[in-house]
């Protein structure tokens, strides 16, 4: 799915309102329309809301859902902040529309010491501010900000929460906290963003049947990983297919008192449809991962504690993942210096390996083209420098990614893929339940194997973020976010394999 900025979607707007053609006021009652239908099927049995409407096309929005919700025999109340300015054109025509039927229901507010006091059970819906907000909020109007956000309402913002820019970091600026945000036909990037997590609650895409050859024809930078581009990527297994079809990686992972580690990477990787996968550990690894991975070839390195020597012959591994769990000694340093050296095919560079890249940036000229690297924020700090928002984190992994001709994966919940071509992918499956020791150590061993059966690296990056973070949600619904283990992510990648192969039959 595309990622439009707000200018895009107004576009959007325009483009479909001469091409259906739709007059911008139908246009809005299709989407009050959608919000209500959603507020219904969300909330079957609530009958009361408390509705704050600003006098933009945002304010016109929350004027038309007051309405339908009226005539679906809810009670509704509607407060306008007063400004002393005209409203909006389609503002103002919603305006009378709501008066001519429920004119009890408009109030108009002035001051702090107007501000209503809103019952404990009734939702309020936000329309204040939409996109269209270049400023911060000031005044009353930040003063009303701080009052809703100071009750325990459930809160639901229409297309965004007031306050909060949709292409652009706020610099905490004031914001309205919602618990949902209802983003008409698609996301807007501050969304997606870590930092705005306390504003934007659960997001909910409603389409509201825009024009598609709009979005056919315009171009954008950054897309959401969705199931329509996750079933061009996927590659069905052939039915004469053969083990050497699907490619030979290699893993070097583990140390000692880290080989779970170890483990997690490579069991994942033999879940990854690889064709063969070879482990390469530290000495005293060899009964853990002969015994818990034993469809996986094994290499010891001579030292019983650490990897401190990589020279082996690397030609037959389409794909090498490193780092999970293999510390930072200097003899592992070394190790890692001989690897770069050797190996010129992409790999997958995680954890210990990063953290060994990061004190030696002399060597980044070393990474193979192609590499997938995936720094958690702390990780990419430490490689890249410090950022003041995850806009500019997101600029400067777009800017590394070309400079490095690699992928670069900012993990989080919704991890961003860098790419070389200047192009931004979101993540939109997984949870928080992920949050859990060893999902890093899973997610290196499945790039790896997907990498190694032939995928081009951002091909291996996209599906493998996606197919990761799916596996972490049917293992969420099954144990639970704060039971889930690292090991459970592993056990449900074959019903996620499964859930992807139905994508391109119902598309």
């Amino acid at each position: 799915m595309k990622l439009f900025t707000a200018q895009q979607i107004r576009d959007w707007d325009s483009y479909t309102m001469q091409e259906e053609p739709i007059a911008s006021i139908d246009l809005m009652e299709r989407a009050a329309t959608a919000c209500v239908d959603w507020l219904q099927h969300r909330f079957p049995k609530q009958e009361f809301y408390t509705i704050f409407c600003g006098k933009g096309n945002n304010g016109g929005d929350g004027l038309a859902i007051a309405r339908l919700l009226m005539a679906r025999n809810c009670s509704v109340t509607v407060y306008i902040p007063e400004s002393g300015q005209q409203g909006s054109y389609d503002f103002q025509a919603n305006l009378e529309r709501l008066n001519q039927v429920y004119p009890e229901v408009i109030q108009f507010i002035e001051t702090p010491e107007e501000l209503p006091l809103v019952a404990t059970g009734n939702i309020i819906i936000d329309a204040i501010l939409g996109t269209g907000i270049n400023r911060p909020a000031t005044g009353f109007t930040a003063a009303l900000f701080d009052y809703i956000n100071s009750l325990s309402n459930i809160v639901v913002a229409i297309d965004m929460p007031s306050g909060l820019y949709a292409d652009k970091a706020g610099d905490n600026n004031p914001v309205i906290e919602a618990d949902h945000t209802l983003s008409f036909q698609g996301y807007k990037r501050a969304l997606l963003m870590a930092d705005n997590a306390g504003a934007v609650g659960e997001v909910h895409v409603l389409p509201i049947g825009l024009d598609p050859d709009y979005y056919n024809q315009t171009n954008t930078p950054f897309e959401v990983i969705d199931a329509a581009l996750i079933a061009t990527i996927y590659k069905p297994r052939l039915r004469f297919a053969h083990k050497g079809n699907y490619g030979h990686g290699l893993v070097i992972a583990g140390s000692y008192g880290k080989n779970g580690a170890a483990v997690l990477a490579c069991r994942a990787a033999v879940r990854s449809g690889i064709g063969l996968l070879t482990c390469y550990t530290q000495d005293s690894g060899y009964i853990v991962l002969q015994t818990s991975v034993p469809e996986a070839m094994l290499i010891t390195d001579p030292d019983p504690d650490h990897i401190t020597e990589l020279q082996l012959d690397t030609t037959p591994y389409r794909a090498v993942g490193i780092g999970p769990g293999i510390g930072t000694q200097p003899a592992t340093i070394k190790a890692v210096y001989q690897l770069l050296q050797q190996y010129r095919q992409p790999m997958v560079i995680d954890a210990d390996a990063l953290n060994i890249l990061a004190k030696h940036p002399d060597w980044y000229d070393l990474i193979p083209s192609g590499s997938i690297l995936t720094p958690h924020p702390k990780e990419f700090e430490r490689l890249f420098g410090a950022t003041t928002n995850n806009f500019t984190q997101q600029q400067l992994a777009l800017e590394k990614a070309q400079l490095l001709n690699c992928i670069i994966i900012v993990k989080g919940h919704h991890s961003f893929i860098a790419t070389p071509a200047g192009k931004g992918f979101y993540n939109t499956t997984g949870n928080a339940g992920m949050a859990t020791g060893g999902s890093g150590d899973v997610l290196t061993g499945l790039l790896t194997g997907i990498l190694a059966q032939g995928y081009t690296p951002e091909d291996a990056a996209i599906f493998g973020v996606y197919l990761h973070g799916l596996a972490g949600d049917l293992a969420a619904a099954a144990n639970s976010m704060e039971a889930m283990t690292a090991g459970d992510i592993i056990e449900y990648l074959g019903q996620s394999f499964q859930q992807i192969g139905r994508y391109g039959r119902s598309i």
